[in-house]
């Protein structure tokens, strides 16, 4: 699949940015509702702990926005440049198109957050 150490590896897989072994989510289906932001307090290979900082994940909500609009975006092209439908229908789509990705968009924004300010290290074993 993907090669270990790239970082859209850990973005796609939810793994830990350091050694990616681990799933960061307690839960990994992002669709059970109550359980979409529990995470894992460390990761228990290489003991990275997720929350770097108080209130860290706070500017992943800025990284949510461009990834909604980017689905935004997608989801409007599809309906309307190449199934050609309404506007109407198209921005309706776009509307429920948003609200299912929601659980998506907020681990994807976590996992980019997170792998901006942690770094892949192929060495962790020795590290850890």
């Amino acid at each position: 699949m993907l090669k270990k150490g790239w970082k859209i590896n850990s973005i796609l897989t939810g793994s830990c940015p350091r050694c990616q072994e681990e799933n960061m989510y307690v839960e990994k289906n992002p669709y059970k509702l109550s359980k979409v932001y529990t995470m894992h307090e460390t990761c228990s290979h290489c003991h990275l702990r997720y929350e770097i900082e108080p209130s860290f994940f706070y500017g992943a909500m800025y990284v949510a926005y461009g990834v909604s609009i980017a689905f935004g975006v997608a989801i409007f092209v599809i309906t309307k440049l190449i199934l050609g439908l309404s506007a109407k229908t198209s921005f309706i789509a776009l509307g429920i198109g948003i609200l299912v990705l929601m659980p998506i968009t907020a681990r994807i924004a976590r996992n980019i957050y997170i792998n901006m300010f942690v770094n892949y290290d192929k060495d962790w074993r020795k590290n850890a």
